[in-house]
């Protein structure tokens, strides 16, 4: 199943502890967020054996990476294909698979093989999705 999900790619944040000692996530609303935009696509009930996922994060472009005057909507030549600076695409892939954690599959351990890529795009930053069970 192919997953696409419009706007900028969101990486997990650290769990913070609170004065008193307890934990939390601040990452929890925009997973919620996240799952909302994508269960409607959910298989039911949960994959259960091995998961393959591919995933591809699109970047938006900074400015800098264009032109100026009358030729600022085209690229400078010397602008790159891949996206070296933060989020780091470990935790664009952490956040993935949390939010899809019971929903999509029973638990984020079932991922085997993962391929991941961030990218920049000129238009339309996005997160796209591929999970399939795997046999074998």
């Amino acid at each position: 199943m192919i997953l696409t999900i419009k706007g900028n790619p969101t990486a997990l944040k650290r769990h913070r502890m609170t004065k008193t000692g307890h934990s939390y996530d601040p990452s929890a609303k925009e997973k919620q967020d996240f799952l909302m935009m994508v269960q409607n696509k959910a298989p039911n009930p949960p994959i259960k054996g091995a998961i393959k996922i591919e995933v591809l994060f699109y970047m938006p472009r900074p400015k800098s990476h264009y032109r100026t005057g009358k030729f600022s909507g085209i690229l400078k030549d010397t602008a790159p294909m891949w996206h070296t600076g933060r989020p780091d695409l470990d935790n664009l892939v952490k956040f993935i698979s949390d939010a899809l954690n019971g929903v999509f599959y029973k638990d984020d351990s079932q991922i085997c093989l993962l391929h991941a890529e961030k990218m920049y795009v000129k238009k339309y930053p996005r997160t796209e999705i591929d999970i399939e069970e795997i046999h074998g």
